[in-house]
């Protein structure tokens, strides 16, 4: 069975930095492609950033770009979103995903058939 857990999230101001962390239990999580999603209140879950399992290729959406970074770990089955300047639209609950056939359709959740809890953020102004 695949679990993930996330951590990190807090109540943080307008310009400041979080560093997310998600914590997956299986055997073979450098297959993984791994994501990162978020719902904004009143707003469908949208994508954020995926790195995949073989090339360490990355991809944001466009309003994180160059603010967000997304690594990591397959030593430590773990993979973290560094998000800086933060903003107020930034204000969601983030969600760790996994996905193993995941292709070029990175930016679609049903691609991930597991994911964590979610962890809030919530960035004042």
């Amino acid at each position: 069975q695949v679990q993930l857990v996330e951590s990190g999230g807090a109540l943080v101001q307008a310009g400041g930095s979080l560093r997310l962390s998600c914590a997956i239990s299986v055997r073979t999580f450098s297959y993984y492609t791994m994501a990162w999603f978020r719902r904004a209140p009143g707003k469908e879950r949208e994508f954020v950033a995926a790195v995949r399992w073989n090339s360490g290729s990355t991809y944001y959406v466009d309003s994180v770009k160059g603010r967000f970074t997304i690594s990591r770990d397959n030593a430590k089955n773990t993979v973290d979103l560094q998000m800086n300047t933060l903003k107020p639209e930034d204000t969601a609950v983030y969600y760790c995903a996994a996905g193993l056939t995941v292709g070029n359709n990175y930016y679609t959740r049903n691609n991930y058939p597991y994911w964590g809890q979610g962890t809030q953020v919530t960035v004042s102004s």
